[in-house]
């Protein structure tokens, strides 16, 4: 026989309504507004990780299908997982770090285009205590030294301001190279439409 019970609200737990109603809180909650170079440092680092990441495992979860979830209890596949991330991490940061003080510096006309450098530099800090390889900071400091001395601050975010970072993508994915060859086109797009995402969300957020 089936029994009969009608839920009431006061059976219900606080954490139950909270996890059941997430999704459509969080659609209505507002974004938060990026009000000084504090704000656009923090909105860098989480972007960049999360753009890194999300690019850099969706790649490996739709070329090696049912196999991926297997591929992470292998060691070695974790360590080569674990270096394509920081490497492709490196130049993320460079080019978002870039772009956004490019932004601010043609669209808003802030001209505090040293403040690229200053975030960098400071989030690299940062990712020493999540210990992101010594050799991968040196080389990114370098390298984007070198960048700045060729940067147009007034066009560089118009002009394929993310091209490294997919190259990077597509360089450090630790996939056998005949079959990387034969995704250059999906794996590059994937990363500019990911970039899209992101410069949409700090065009609105930006509130200096």
């Amino acid at each position: 026989m089936a029994i009969k019970y009608k839920l009431k609200l006061k059976d219900l737990k606080l954490e139950y309504l909270v996890e059941y109603f997430k999704p459509i809180l969080k659609f209505f909650k507002p974004k938060e507004k990026i009000n000084n170079y504090d704000d656009l440092k923090n909105f860098i680092q989480k972007k960049s990780a999360w753009i890194s990441q999300v690019t850099l495992y969706g790649y490996l979860k739709t070329r090696m299908g049912a196999k991926y979830v297997l591929m992470f209890e292998d060691e070695i596949f974790l360590g080569s997982i674990n270096k394509a991330k920081w490497n492709i991490y490196a130049v993320v940061l460079q080019d978002f770090c870039l772009y956004s003080v490019s932004y601010l510096k043609d669209i808003l006309k802030k001209n505090d285009t040293g403040k690229a450098k200053e975030i960098f530099l400071e989030i690299l800090l940062n990712e020493e205590i999540n210990q992101m390889p010594k050799d991968i900071i040196i080389k990114a400091k370098k390298e984007f030294e070198e960048r700045l001395n060729k940067i147009n601050w007034e066009k560089h975010h118009t002009d394929l301001p993310f091209n490294n970072s997919a190259l990077s993508l597509y360089q450090w994915a630790p996939i056998a190279d005949e079959l990387k060859s034969l995704d250059r086109k999906i794996v590059l797009n994937s990363m500019i439409l990911k970039w899209d995402i992101i410069k949409k969300e700090l065009s609105n957020s930006i509130n200096f």
